[in-house]
């Protein structure tokens, strides 16, 4: 059974309240910081720790607070990544709405350490009803001498703050979340000059992922080195996951990195296998923007061992054999999915999400979609399927921000993978405009003869 770093309280009762989860050792890692150790010590831990970014990306976290610029006279900021808007990821929201004191203990611990004295959680629109929760927990941590002035009286000041976002998934990368901070369209910023160097009002910052910041606690408590003793080689610690799909148990789940993927999938522990019987065809390991991985390549990797649910494991032999880890958005796929369809919807969102500042992106989701809608609807061809494939080429790389490869990406595996399903599409167009419109045969013929 995987160990619980953030998901061990979670069923207490009254642990949304600060009574519940102080009695559960709550804000000790803030006393233990603030009180025993500085802030070069608390950084050092989590590099020791291995931590690993867990909003998608997979950069160590230690070595992200390392790069933190520190000029005179110039304040710092962290900022908090809660703008959760990548499709099948759910697992910040869990963690937010079922235990917030937990995320504002690790920015107050994380804040100190990066030494910022005021700190913003940037929350995804949609999620207004948990923008309440998380303001009562601060305003107990603050009453309770957690946040504000002198902090258990070793002279640390920190203000935090939530901060509601419009509903963009662009905002979801740091740059354009920091745009959107000051007030401005998000957009995603040229780099360098990197948000360490020159971040929120062009102050150093860094950006972190709730997940991220809510395992600094563990790791200030416990030390970095009993973390790495959790997980496999580089992926160190636990990981949440979102897992959706055609399955039995679908929820957020905390696994040790490591665990083998057969029996994340299959076991009752987890997600208890396909649901109704069906047959396992696909799975995207990592949300909506990294490649789907076809059956018969997700329990194997390149050279035949075991697949694991880790950062290398997943992404072994790259996007011809593997995938990535990603945010743990898990989406599970039985028999009767249409990759074709599916991989279409994803278009959709990416298309529609695109804030249009680069032109592969803005124009090259577009065409994407265009040729998919055809292809889906039964109006296709086979250049179509060879199109789309120099379309996403030509995305991919190409943009200021990552959004154009997430988009390129799940169309490159779809093709790469189920090219026969795409051309199904092409040779069978009565049966696709039949499960599309419910059309009747006889005007299916008036309509192709």
């Amino acid at each position: 059974m995987s160990k619980k770093l953030l998901l061990e309280h979670i069923n207490v009762p009254n642990i949304l309240g600060y009574e519940a989860y102080r009695s559960k050792g709550g804000y000790t890692s803030v006393e233990k910081a603030l009180k025993t150790m500085s802030p070069d010590a608390v950084v050092e831990e989590v590099k020791k720790s291995g931590l690993r970014g867990r909003g998608g990306a997979g950069f160590p976290t230690g070595m992200k607070w390392s790069f933190l610029a520190k000029p005179e006279g110039v304040p710092r900021y962290l900022v908090c990544n809660a703008d959760e808007s990548e499709p099948g990821t759910f697992k910040d929201r869990y963690l937010m709405e079922k235990i917030p004191h937990l995320l504002v203990e690790g920015m107050i611990v994380s804040s100190f350490a990066l030494g910022a004295n005021t700190s913003y959680i940037y929350i995804r629109g949609e999620y207004m009803w948990i923008v309440a929760i998380l303001e009562k927990a601060i305003a107990e941590a603050k009453a309770n001498g957690f946040l504000g002035k002198n902090i258990l009286g070793s002279g640390y000041d920190l203000e935090l703050y939530v901060q509601t976002g419009g509903g963009a998934y662009i905002c979801g990368e740091e740059t354009a979340l920091l745009e959107s901070l000051e007030g401005k369209r998000g957009n995603p910023r040229i780099k360098p000059p990197f948000p360490a160097v020159k971040g929120l009002w062009q102050c150093p910052t860094v950006v972190n992922n709730v997940e991220t910041i809510a395992a600094t606690p563990w790791i200030v408590n416990n030390t970095g080195d009993e973390y790495t003793k959790i997980g496999i080689g580089r992926s160190t610690g636990t990981k949440l996951i979102s897992a959706c799909g055609n399955i039995n148990r679908p929820g957020v789940y905390e696994i040790d990195l490591g665990l083998p993927v057969d029996e994340f999938l299959n076991s009752d522990e987890y997600c208890g296998g396909i649901a109704n019987g069906k047959k396992f065809k696909a799975v995207v390991p990592g949300g909506s923007s990294v490649p789907i991985l076809p059956a018969e390549l997700f329990y194997k990797t390149a050279n035949g061992e075991a697949r694991l649910m880790s950062y290398e494991s997943l992404s072994d032999g790259g996007f011809a054999t593997g995938s990535m880890l990603g945010s743990g958005g898990f989406i599970v796929y039985d028999e009767d999915q249409c990759i074709v369809r599916n991989t279409w919807n994803f278009t959709r969102f990416y298309n529609h999400e695109s804030c249009g500042q680069c032109s592969p992106c803005r124009e090259g989701t577009g065409w994407m979609l265009k040729v998919l809608h055809k292809l889906e609807h039964g109006l296709g061809s086979m250049e179509d399927i060879d199109l789309l494939w120099d379309i996403q080429r030509r995305i991919e790389g190409n943009t200021i921000c990552p959004l154009g490869d997430a988009a390129a990406w799940p169309v490159a595996a779809a093709i790469r993978h189920f090219r026969e399903e795409f051309e199904w599409h092409v040779k069978n167009p009565k049966e696709c405009l039949t499960r599309n419109y419910g059309l009747k045969k006889s005007t299916l013929e008036m309509s192709f003869n």
